[in-house]
């Protein structure tokens, strides 16, 4: 029972927060008549049934790597199991587009679920809100969100899981209590009213499509998070809440059946069940969205780790937040950057309606690449039950998608827009990287052992140990024959150390590879793309207590729109600032490339 009020915390936040707006939405620009909210409501039924429920309950979480999951475990699974590099290359890009668009959705789903949620205090009896001082609160329990991340969760976390109960029981409560006005809406659970709906109302009912699709907003955490809680207490608590969220929708429907005029279903709903407990119902309504901002925000710090890990994106100042969970991090520059594009996507479209128009496209585009992942990996497997599922629900994932375009004018441009930022980062840093690589003078493996062993053996040695940061055993960087041959510092002892990733999410070895010659050794560590290392405490685990560390810099001269890579790696941190290794004993060594 613990794991799965965690995971309500943890994971559904998003999702569990959608009843707020989703409706609402749907009938501003829909006429609330008794066919449109029984077809709406049955659109939202089994875009429950088709989206969470199989695409991610059940054909997603069967596919992982020792328990972790997210877009870049599909991806690692594919690579493991097809032969072609074009393959490989096509669904490696597409799994670099899927982690941009879940980047850029981190921006908009703390700004509508605040806003969403802050919007109900308009609704206090004998209380005049405007839209601007919505819009400034908002803004300021965001601000007040992320200035708190430095400090970490750890101490509040706790709390998350029981908040998320007392909600969910209110959504059920006050869906309960809508149906007991309009029992008729319990037929929306009849596939025929959304085929009828989409029918009848042609062109109307596709777009609509693109609202309906929010009920499904966060569903991909339940896959993301997969290796935090476990399958088992995710797949627990969703049986759970999917019945909770399908009888709050119901709920929901029968209201504006009897109630047409609503302008806010959910706040309006819980006001007419009880005037003395709205107020109560707004404060926790307001918690809930903040803890579902909160676990979109830890999301994206671990997103962008994996990133970092993976080389795919350039290396950012890391800190860790708790000494008992080396998982609880805090990455400064995407903190801040959140937060400024949050509150310019408050100030820009100012209520949640608005900002609707926004949302989704980003989502959906997201779970159609998983969709498309999920095909190739059961097609590869020959499950061909798995398959046929896959390409239905990647199909509807499909008509969302389009369903979408059309918000692109309205404001849905900035969920592409905040989706390139991270994408063009990765592809620029990626094939900077690879020309970086290219254009640097290694030195041969047999010529550099030849020449060190003449040195070893003539000139004076250092005594001690050295370690030296190497990627590749077969190439000798420049930093390395620039430190020992033309500086001639060389140690008694110098260690070779290589870090691999590998391509699961966690393990972590360390190992002496071999003796490269006399007075150099190659030590390795392999490390889950996921794991937090501590690179000092495994040198002193293999007895190695070095008095010096050398890792090359690169001063990189670039022309045309390389110089902008050459600017990325010049603001970022070097690498070494990742593994928290003793400042005194570091030594840089700079290298100039032409690029």
């Amino acid at each position: 029972m613990t794991g799965i009020i965690k995971a309500m915390g943890l994971v559904f936040g998003d999702i569990g927060t959608s009843p707020i707006y989703t409706l609402t939405v749907a009938f501003l620009i829909l006429e609330p008549t008794y066919e449109n909210v029984l077809g709406v409501l049955s659109l939202v039924f089994w875009t429950l049934v088709i989206i969470p429920t199989l695409q991610y309950n059940i054909l997603a979480m069967r596919l992982s790597i020792r328990g972790e999951g997210g877009t870049i475990v599909l991806a690692e699974i594919f690579k493991s199991l097809a032969k072609s590099k074009k393959a490989r290359a096509v669904v490696t890009f597409l799994s670099f587009i899927g982690i941009s668009f879940l980047m850029g959705d981190g921006v908009i789903t703390p700004s509508i679920s605040i806003l969403s949620a802050v919007e109900g205090s308009a609704f206090i009896p004998g209380v005049t809100v405007s839209q601007g001082m919505i819009v400034l609160t908002a803004m300021v329990i965001a601000i007040f969100l992320f200035f708190f991340q430095k400090k970490g969760t750890e101490k509040i976390a706790s709390a998350f899981g029981p908040v998320m109960v007392v909600w969910f029981s209110s959504l059920f409560v006050l869906g309960v209590y809508g149906i007991f006005k309009n029992t008729d809406v319990l037929k929306a659970v009849n596939p025929y009213y959304a085929i009828n709906f989409l029918l009848k109302n042609g062109w109307k009912g596709y777009l609509i499509l693109g609202e309906v699709i929010l009920c499904a907003t966060g569903a991909e955490a339940m896959y993301a998070d997969m290796g935090h809680l476990g399958s088992k207490p995710i797949r627990q608590a969703w049986a759970i809440l999917f019945f909770v969220l399908s009888i709050n929708y119901l709920g929901q429907g029968a209201f504006i059946l009897s109630h047409p005029e609503v302008k806010n279903i959910l706040f309006e709903l819980s006001l007419n069940f009880s005037s003395y407990l709205y107020v109560p119902f707004l404060i926790l309504s307001i918690a809930a969205t903040v803890i579902a901002s909160q676990a979109m925000i830890s999301g994206m710090f671990s997103i962008v780790y994996q990133a970092i890990t993976t080389r795919i994106m350039p290396m950012l100042k890391i800190d860790y937040t708790s000494k008992e969970l080396k998982s609880q991090i805090y990455i400064g520059s995407v903190n801040w950057l959140l937060l400024i594009a949050v509150l310019f996507i408050m100030l820009e479209f100012k209520s949640s309606s608005n900002l609707a128009a926004a949302y989704g496209i980003a989502v959906i585009g997201n779970m159609c690449i998983t969709g498309i992942i999920l095909i190739l990996i059961f097609f590869l497997k020959r499950n061909y039950f798995a398959l046929i599922a896959a390409l239905a629900v990647t199909a509807v994932d499909l008509i969302y998608f389009s369903s979408c375009i059309h918000k692109i004018p309205q404001g849905g441009y900035y969920s592409i827009v905040l989706a390139l930022f991270p994408l063009l980062t990765i592809l620029l840093f990626t094939n900077g990287q690879k020309k970086l690589y290219t254009a640097m003078q290694f030195m041969d493996r047999e010529d550099f052992i030849l020449k060190f062993e003449r040195v070893y053996k003539t000139n004076p040695k250092i005594a001690g140990t050295a370690i030296f940061f190497i990627r590749d055993t077969g190439k000798i960087s420049p930093y390395i024959v620039e430190t020992m041959f033309y500086h001639g510092i060389i140690y008694e002892d110098n260690i070779f150390l290589s870090i691999l990733i590998r391509p699961d999410p966690f393990g972590v070895t360390g190992y002496f590879k071999e003796n490269l010659c006399q007075g150099i050794r190659v030590f390795e560590i392999e490390m889950g793309y996921m794991e937090f290392v501590n690179i000092e405490e495994i040198l002193r685990e293999n007895g190695i207590d070095e008095r010096a560390i050398f890792y090359g810099l690169e001063d990189i001269i670039a022309r045309k729109h390389w110089k902008l890579f050459a600017f990325i790696k010049r603001i970022t941190p070097a690498f070494i600032s990742f593994f928290r290794l003793p400042s005194r004993k570091l030594h840089g060594v700079l290298t100039r490339i032409e690029m």
